[in-house]
Formats: C-alpha cells, structure tokens, sequence
C-alpha cells in the first residue's frame, strides 16, 4: 500500500479534504487545481496537488459536485432502438459531445412506440437527469408538449414536431438532392421507398423528391411512392412492390440506408443487377454502405454537428428565431447509381 494512504486507515473513500491534507493546501485549493473545466494550471502547487491525489487515489465525486451546482450533469437520450445503426451513431455522438463539457448521457429506447416514449422519459428524470434529448417525435403523438406543460426541458433530434426545440438534418435538401442525381443520370421513372409518414424525416426527405421532379417537368407518380418502417426487411417488401409495376422504375431512391440494403439484397433473389438493371441511393451513409458488394451511393447525414446543436440548444443557447437547427447533408456517389441504359 501506498505509504500516503497509511495516513487515513479505516477510510473507504479518499476525499478533497485528504488531499489537502497531504498536499499542505486548503480544500478549496485542491478544489479549484482538480476541477476539469477550469483551465489547467502548471503552477508547483497545481503540479504537487495533481501527485498527491494520483498517489492516493483521489477520485472526484461528480454527483456531490452536481448536488452543489443543482443539477447532475447528465442526459437522458430517447432513441427507438439501438440495434439501428442511424440511432447507435445519433447516441455515440451525443455522448462524446456530452463527455467533452464534462456531461455524461444515458440512453433508453422505446422500439418507436409512443407509450414507450413516456416510460422512458419518467425512468430517466426520476434518475435525475438534466434534460432530454428525443430522437422519436411522431406527428400522431403530443409528447413534447406535454413535457413543455410539465416545464421538462428537452430537444428534439433528427426528427421534429415543427416547433419545439430541434436539431435536425435538412431532409427536404437531401431528398431533393438524391432525386436531382437520378434526374442527372437520365432516369425519368424513379420509385421511392418513403419511410413511416409519422415521421418528420422521412416525410421531408419524400417532399424534396417530388419538388426536384416538379422542377424537371414530371409528376410524381404516387403508385412508384411506397410506405415503408425504416427497417431492412420492409425495404424488401418495398422493392418487390415497385418490381411488379407493369412499367417499373430504372431507379429507387430510399429514405434510410437500412431499406436501401433491405432492397439490394431482394433485388439480387430477384435476378436483378445494380446499377445495370435499377439504381439505388439511400440515406445517413451508415458505415457498412461504402463496403457493401456494390457500394452505396447515399446522402451523409453530419451527425456531430446536429449531436453539438442539441447539446447547446438544451442548454439554453437559442432565441425566438433559433429553435429549429437545421444541418446540410452531402451527397456521397458510390456505385449503386448509374446513367440509365
């Protein structure tokens, strides 16, 4: 054992006043040299009081700390499911962003189920959180205002109601920026794999679709406009649909990379090649699409940046006209789209 801490036998838990103690300096000295968001000095008294507390093994208690400042410097995050690659990443940003102001964030998921979305919410504030951050606004379900009634602070992420605090990707850019690819491309009759019409992402991302094919003179053809989840599986089942068309399209775009993978693999059972019979574009440039057999071409969606505004928007940083933070995707072109034969 450490000849240091033979000085405090029987204590379980090393604290400031053991530190100052060793060190010769007042508790609110040690306090001050040992707190992470203050900048750090390289004083001989900051550098001794440094050693002291590695040698005895003085870990700072942040929920005391929290109990002093009111608050616990944590967040809870609302995501459907983790097993979504676009919500695992949604919630590792978040909690780096968190990690870096010296928050930490807790993740509950609710498999998009409204009812599940206030169970979650009542676990994370009983465990005392800060805030919330909801990756799971519905257009059929009034959550956040009931939150706002209850005066929880909270933001919405990667999806919004219109007029709570949000931190969201620009869909409607993005889905106008895919259908604008297929136009350049040549292809004229384009399906679309919509996604859940509750949800605000996939509803926008379907609108600037439309809108770039109104600008090159076509109607969008509803029955090339499948509903979808935004799971592989129902990407499938999409694909199949618009492939019985009597004359089916030359190109798909789908609202998520999760259906546009769902899609790939149907349309290899189905005989098909991609990019030389059909063309396909997702959406979020998850990880996995860039190393797929035929690499995808997708919309990237900057998750870091919309992780940074949701963090600061929960903190109070906005105005009348700053509720809404929207953030530009980047069209990433990869093999999966092609000029039509």
């Amino acid at each position: 054992m450490n000849s240091k801490t033979d000085e405090f036998p029987g204590q379980s838990r090393i604290t400031i006043h053991s530190v100052a103690a060793v060190a010769g300096v007042s508790k609110s000295t040690v306090s001050r040299i040992l707190d992470e968001r203050l900048p750090r000095s390289e004083s001989e008294t900051a550098r001794r009081v440094r050693k002291v507390a590695e040698e005895l093994g003085y870990v700072r208690d942040v929920s005391a700390a929290s109990l002093r400042r009111g608050n616990t410097m944590t967040v809870g995050v609302i995501v459907p499911r983790l097993t979504d690659t676009v919500m695992a990443m949604l919630y590792e940003t978040l909690a780096k962003a968190c990690s870096r102001s010296g928050r930490f964030a807790i993740v509950a998921t609710t498999d998009d189920k409204p009812k599940a979305d206030r169970l979650a919410a009542e676990s994370l504030l009983k465990r005392g959180v800060d805030g919330l951050i909801l990756s799971t606004a519905r257009d059929d379900d009034d959550f956040p205002d009931e939150l706002a009634k209850r005066g929880v602070p909270y933001v919405l992420a990667l999806r919004t109601d219109g007029h709570s605090l949000s931190s969201v990707g620009d869909d409607r850019l993005g889905g106008y920026l895919a259908a604008r690819h297929l136009l350049d491309l040549g292809h004229r009759r384009i399906g679309v794999i919509a996604g859940p019409s509750y949800a605000s992402s996939s509803r926008g991302r379907v609108e600037g679709f439309k809108q770039a094919l109104e600008e090159a003179g076509l109607n969008a053809d509803p029955s090339y406009i499948i509903p979808s989840t935004f799971g592989i599986e129902s990407g499938a089942v999409a694909i199949e649909t618009l492939m019985r068309l009597s004359s089916r399209p030359t190109a798909v775009f789908a609202v998520n990379d999760n259906t546009a993978i769902g899609a790939l693999s149907a349309l290899t059972k189905l005989g098909l090649s991609v990019p030389q019979d059909i063309s396909i574009i997702g959406y979020n440039d998850i990880p996995i699409v860039s190393h797929l057999p035929t690499p995808l071409t997708t919309l990237r969606v900057p998750f870091e940046q919309i992780a940074s505004n949701a963090l600061d928007l929960l903190a109070g940083d906005s105005s009348v006209d700053d509720r809404i933070r929207i953030s530009a995707p980047t069209l990433i072109p990869r093999k999966s789209t092609a000029p039509i034969r």
